[in-house]
């Protein structure tokens, strides 16, 4: 489920919420205290549930682990359903004293939804535009392929071939006229990508949807009239190119859309659907949920561009992508067409050439290119064998070279980035640009040396070229086939025979590439430097020289693979980018968090600690989880709790007249008077433990002063006064709460306490107040109270004259037990204390008695 379509239910539920809170029922005292902990428990454990998740969030954005979208969208709807039930719960428990909160709950969900579901901009223009008419600020309605080109030819003068543009805004047209859309992102919204078969299964019925369509009539008219307007004949054959939404901006999509060469103008309509489809098409699908985008957020506009007749094509790199800054730029040419270079079927001619004077070639690679690809008269293309001429010739001219290489820095200058860049030169020697996209480059933390070879393992290959620095570890698997992708296995070391941009299905699992064939500048490599999986292309044998399923390390940053584990190597790992935090994925999480984990309300006795400077979920689990337990240690003020609520008589030997009220498993017995063995709370035993041990006190030695102070302190004393003195001793228990008022004599305690499995859930508050002496005395009681819990760790003591607050939050089960334990006998200790700590040093010596023969160190 879409969290936008669970919202909307969450949403209807607090509607129904909020007519039922205006309803009345007739409820008994009992039914109404017994409901009010049933909510009290359920708010516990919707608190904890939602930290346990906020927590597993807030891990995922260490970058050590790897998620996916489902995963932000399962984890947003628990928090959001167990928030919204936590907030129905506080107002079971307080009288519906907090409906403000669901405000803020709808405020905050609403803008997470905002940020999981953006959706493209996309312009209403016509549905073509010519190549004369766009620039990068057409990004929007023509795609980044086509908005660099235009932008390159129009402020650049580069040279680019003739075209149009068939806009993102005909896309949308062809989509809801088909009405595809809801019908795509219903299949797509909940696809696990890791889930090879569903993934295939789910890409063709989307593909097989949209090669079905329909174009609308007025738009198909749009497109063939302005490919008429290119074509001045039926022999200027096309190249149909993606160019989706997002495609060459920060994020590549190398090689995942298709693009179409030698295509007849009358098959325009055809294959522009097809190309449509490609925007499903596995990889592609699989590439832009592992980067976090939605299909909201993607849309495919297309290229319709003079096809040359390629002599010779290849790749700039205005940077060394392995070595960002080094001063060179790369040119990779073949002869014909481009294909073969970027699907790295062929390894090409290079040469390398410093920025600073591109006239000069300071190194050159040849290519053992035996064969290449043409176009035909009827509109395919063609493999042949290379011209006798073209073996013995190099690529590219010398005046060629720099001024490919102008180009090259022209073109970083521009926009101000490395440009990954493809050109052709056609029979004419015209030089043409087709593509130029920022190039991902290796990140400059990662360029630490390490020894060329190390000692004491056997190296397998030594040659090859590096297309992405690192070092990988794994069990090799040889692909036979592209159909073998769905069977490599997680931490495998993929080994190919070539490249593809296929490969990418497998880039979240596989620790390292390498293959026998293969260049830097194919959409492969650029994958794998954006994936950063280490890789070394073109060692010509390393599907026959490594077994399959043996161990290896790849050592992609000075060439060598080895057998068996290099642990040398392997501390590299440690050290290494995580590029995963410079996703879309990963910055969806981040910005989604700011909007639950980020804690506002943090002192409860300030101001702004209210419903309405709720800001995040945090902020709202932290204020219901404070005003709940406010709300439940006051339950001992509730009126005739004797008769309303069936409490029955504690006799436990004790100078204190006690009575519990069981909420639910914490009293086993039935009978009007119970033994302390017949209560089953677990706080209350290790409380009532700690009064059990003690010895009771009698009658103390005092003073005169002392006592006379008394005896003033009753006579001034009202008769409401008086009635407090006389009520009895009251504990709420279940079998993992207690809240136990105790009276005895001038002052009163209380202390509730939850004690279960999870340490979220656990905690304790302590109240006290009153006393029968004078002021001074029973300041010192309190003085030597507040000193003892601070000794016991509680969080938080706070006092205000004879009173004491006190709380200690999330410890373990057994140690809130034994801090409950002492607070029992704590309460013996001090019963008539007042009476005769007649000076402070008499206060400190308790103190210090108590600290030594209770407190454990």
């Amino acid at each position: 489920m879409k969290y936008k379509e669970a919202l909307k239910g969450i949403l209807q539920k607090i509607g129904v919420r909020t007519q039922r809170s205006l309803e009345t029922s007739v409820k008994s005292e009992r039914d109404i205290l017994a409901a009010r902990y049933e909510s009290f428990k359920a708010l516990l454990h919707c608190n904890n549930s939602i930290l346990g998740v906020m927590a597993d969030m807030e891990e995922k954005l260490s970058g050590e682990y790897l998620f996916d979208r489902q995963y932000i969208v399962h984890s947003l709807i628990t928090i959001t359903e167990h928030t919204r039930e936590l907030i129905d719960k506080l107002n079971d428990i307080t009288h519906n004293r907090y409906m403000a909160l669901y405000d803020r709950f709808n405020h905050i969900s609403m803008d997470i939804e905002g940020i999981l579901n953006t959706k493209r901009d996309i312009p209403t223009e016509g549905y073509t535009l010519s190549m004369a008419e766009i620039t990068k600020e057409k990004v929007n309605s023509v795609g980044g392929k086509n908005a660099n080109l235009g932008e390159i030819k129009n402020l650049l003068n580069v040279p680019i071939p003739a075209g149009f543009a068939i806009t993102a805004h005909a896309y949308k047209r062809f989509m809801e006229h088909n009405g595809m859309l809801e019908k795509i992102h219903e299949r797509l919204a909940t696809l696990s990508v890791s889930n090879m078969e569903e993934l295939n299964r789910v890409s063709a019925q989307c593909q097989g949807d949209i090669l079905a369509g329909e174009i609308p009539d007025d738009m198909a008219e749009a497109i063939l009239a302005s490919t008429a307007g290119l074509c001045n004949n039926d022999s200027f054959d096309l190249s149909i190119r993606s160019s989706a939404i997002e495609e060459d901006s920060d994020f590549s999509f190398a090689g995942q859309y298709a693009t179409f060469l030698n295509v007849k103008p009358q098959h325009v309509l055809q294959r522009y659907k097809e190309v449509l489809a490609s925007l499903f098409s596995s990889r592609a699908i699989f590439y832009y949920k592992t980067k976090g985008f939605t299909e909201n957020e993607l849309a495919m506009a297309v290229g319709i561009l003079e096809m040359v007749d390629s002599k010779v094509s290849g790749v700039i790199f205005s940077d060394d992508p392995n070595e960002p800054g080094s001063n060179r730029i790369i040119i990779n040419a073949i002869w014909g067409l481009g294909m073969c270079l970027v699907d790295g079927m062929v390894t090409p001619e290079t040469y390398i050439v410093p920025k600073d004077d591109i006239t000069r070639v300071i190194q050159t690679m040849p290519t053992e290119q035996v064969t290449m690809v043409v176009c035909t008269s009827g509109g395919s293309l063609k493999e042949v064998p290379l011209p006798d001429e073209a073996e013995e010739t190099p690529c590219l001219k010398n005046s060629q070279i720099a001024e490919l290489a102008r180009y090259a820095k022209l073109l970083e200058n521009h926009f101000g980035t490395a440009q990954d860049i493809e050109w052709v030169i056609d029979s004419n020697d015209r030089l043409l640009i087709l593509q130029s996209r920022p190039l991902v480059v290796t990140a400059k933390e990662e360029q630490k040396a390490r020894p060329i070879r190390i000692e004491g393992h056997k190296v397998l290959l030594d040659k090859g070229i590096i297309a992405c620095k690192g070092v990988g570890h794994g069990r090799a698997y040889i692909l036979r086939s592209e159909d073998d992708l769905i069977h490599v296995p997680e931490g495998a070391v993929l080994i190919a025979r070539n490249t593809s941009p296929k490969f990418v299905t497998v880039m979240n699992k596989v620790r390292a590439i390498v293959t026998d064939v293969g260049g830097t500048t194919g959409h492969m490599a650029s994958l794998a430097r954006e994936f950063q999986i280490p890789t070394i292309l073109d060692t010509e044998v390393a599907t026959m020289t490594i077994k399959h399923d043996s161990e290896i390390t790849v050592d992609a940053i000075n060439g060598n693979i080895y057998e068996g584990y290099v642990t040398e190597l392997i501390t590299y790992l440690e050290q290494k980018h995580d590029p995963f935090k410079s996703t879309h994925l990963f910055k969806t999480l981040s910005r989604v968090l700011k909007h639950i984990v980020m804690l506002n309300l943090v002192n409860p006795d300030a101001e702004d600690f209210t419903a309405e400077h709720c800001k995040t979920f945090h902020d709202i689990t932290r204020f219901a989880h404070e005003k709940a337990m406010l709300s439940m240690f006051s339950m001992t003020e509730l009126p005739s709790l004797q008769d309303s609520f069936g409490a029955v008589r504690v006799v436990a030997g004790i100078p204190i007249d006690l009575y519990a009220i069981d909420l639910g498993g914490g009293i086993s017995a039935t009978t009007r008077a119970i033994a302390p063995e017949d209560i089953t709370s677990e706080p209350f035993n290790a409380f009532f433990k700690g009064m059990l041990s003690m010895r009771w006190p009698q009658a103390r030695p005092f003073d005169m002063k002392g006592f006379m102070g008394m005896v003033a302190h009753s006579a001034s004393m009202s008769e409401a006064e008086y009635d407090e003195i006389a009520k009895r001793s009251f504990a709420f228990v279940s079998a993992h709460y207690m809240n136990f008022s105790i009276r005895l004599g001038y002052h009163l305690s209380t202390v509730e306490a939850f004690a279960g499995d999870h340490l979220n859930d656990n905690y304790i508050k302590f109240h006290f107040k009153g006393g029968g002496s004078t002021t001074d005395r029973r300041l010192r009681r309190v003085r030597l109270i507040s000193e003892i819990l601070r000794h016991l760790h509680f969080d938080s003591v706070r006092v205000r004259e004879d009173v004491i607050d006190a709380a200690v939050l999330k410890y373990k089960k057994s140690s809130i037990e034994k801090r409950l334990t002492m607070l029992g006998k704590l309460t013996v200790y001090t019963k008539q204390l007042d009476m005769v700590m007649y000076n402070d040093t008499i206060t400190d010596s308790y103190i210090e008695d108590f600290v030594q023969d209770h407190i454990e160190p």
